[in-house]
């Protein structure tokens, strides 16, 4: 299964990457029309091929979900947090996003932690299940690392499972003891920033409970990857996780003089590189080859973990009457109309015992805001409804261009949640009232009409997640 896109969509999204390189678009490599339609058939054969032997989730951009890694399953949860512990690293694998050349302070979501006590308080004020220790490479600073790692789990013991990234070029057996002992539950390897070495990797297996393999999908390693398939499998690696290579203005230098092919999209990807994951995954389930492949493609990353974040914040600012859709979004509802009218209706609310914390008249009397819950206790026949969008973004400090909220942690840091409007409102009445409710309220949504463009396929964005492995265009 694969998105579908309007024809208005591309076209924004093209612009977008377009004015994201500037001049240097026009030194990348996009697919044409042919190289899509070839692409496209391969990859519904390898999938069709996939179908009943692997498990597809998260909208089915995300495969093989049968035996995922314990930390990839609470990323699939909406239960993890990532820890970038510092920002400099020793290697210099060519697929890399970003600079990795100051160590700065540890970081997740623009917010920095001097100290783990409050990041502690942190994942403990947001219910997170899982944290990851992320750079850079977090074994430049093992102190700051370890710290962190165990504080955390001091706190919440086996409640929290825990996992560092690495590129390997640290590890011996100290620190694998020391991780061991601080309660890391996880260790994760880029075998491409050591040549494909599985040295460092096999040295953590019967140390660290979980050992897993995780890199982008290099299309001129596949070969190579095959036969370290077995390797790992044989050695006791727990998890293959491949992710597919994206393009970035940092590496662009790099991945433009390889013979890769670009598509558009959220970012611009490489096609050959989700190619490489999906036949890697086909491979190791065709030989039984005894080690779970996990394809993360872009999509999923770049769809559920932004929605994952924006649900979180969501929770910790919305108001009573409004909602979170599955996207992530907060949903505000309103009836516009007279006033008696509406206060008719809020008396019959609270006649049937409704808190007013789920619904509110506005400071005017125009408005009754209410929460989707109460659909079936409104009359909409002589009233509009009003609908519009927001989500929130965390930030270290306030920008004082929107309407912010601030959340006290338990050791007093605070956390700043913005609030941004994400469609502005939009007013119906009659049958786009009906409409509204069995597209977004009676779980009709992913049938919108082909070829639905403004408001309504601006509100589907706002309330599903698209499906699928993205669209080649």
């Amino acid at each position: 299964m694969t998105e579908s896109l309007s024809e208005e969509r591309r076209r924004r999204l093209v612009a977008a990457n377009r004015d994201e390189y500037a001049d240097s678009y026009s030194l990348l490599a996009f697919a044409d029309e042919a190289a899509r339609q070839r692409a496209g058939e391969r990859r519904r054969e390898i999938l069709a091929a996939l179908s009943g032997q692997a498990g597809t989730g998260c909208r089915g951009s995300k495969l093989d979900m049968r035996r995922l890694s314990p930390g990839c399953r609470l990323c699939a949860e909406g239960a993890w947090s990532c820890l970038f512990i510092n920002g400099r690293c020793n290697a210099r694998c060519f697929y890399c996003p970003t600079s990795q050349e100051e160590t700065g302070l540890p970081t997740t979501n623009t917010v920095t932690f001097r100290n783990p006590a409050d990041y502690v308080a942190y994942l403990e004020r947001f219910g997170f299940r899982g944290a990851s220790f992320s750079g850079g490479e977090p074994l430049l600073t093992p102190d700051r690392t370890l710290s962190f790692l165990a504080a955390a789990k001091r706190r919440f013991g086996d409640r929290l499972h825990t996992w560092v990234y690495t590129n390997g070029t640290r590890v011996d057996r100290d620190i694998l003891l020391r991780l061991r002992d601080a309660g890391l539950d996880e260790i994760r390897f880029d075998i491409g920033a050591v040549g494909y070495s599985l040295g460092p990797a096999s040295l953590a297996v019967g140390l660290i409970p979980t050992v897993t393999v995780e890199i982008p999908a290099v299309p001129e390693e596949t070969g190579q990857m095959k036969e370290l398939m077995v390797r790992m499998a044989g050695i006791g690696i727990d998890h293959l996780n491949l992710h597919q290579m994206r393009l970035t203005p940092h590496n662009l230098p790099h991945l433009s003089g390889r013979p890769y092919t670009f598509l558009h999209g959220e970012k611009v990807t490489v096609l050959e590189s989700e190619l490489t994951a999906l036949e890697l995954l086909r491979h190791s389930l065709d030989r039984g080859i005894d080690l779970p492949v996990n394809y993360c493609s872009f999509v999923y990353k770049n769809r559920w973990q932004r929605a994952t974040a924006r649900r979180r914040g969501g929770e910790a600012v919305k108001k009573g009457h409004e909602d979170l859709t599955d996207a992530g979004y907060i949903r505000t509802l309103a009836l516009a109309g007279d006033s008696e009218n509406l206060a008719r209706q809020a008396a019959t609310l609270q006649a049937a015992g409704v808190p007013e914390g789920s619904w509110n008249i506005g400071r005017g009397g125009d408005r009754l805001f209410f929460s989707a819950a109460l659909w079936p206790l409104l009359d909409f026949c002589s009233c509009r409804l009003r609908v519009a969008y927001a989500e929130t973004v965390m930030r270290e400090s306030v920008s004082y261009r929107t309407a912010f909220s601030e959340v006290t942690l338990a050791t007093g840091k605070k956390v700043v949640f913005e609030r941004w409007t994400t469609q502005p409102e939009t007013e119906l009445a009659g049958n786009e009232i009906e409409y509204f409710a069995a597209l977004f309220l009676e779980g009709e949504g992913e049938n919108l009409r082909a070829g639905e463009t403004g408001r309504w396929a601006g509100m589907h964005g706002c309330e599903y997640l698209p499906a699928g492995l993205q669209e080649y265009f």
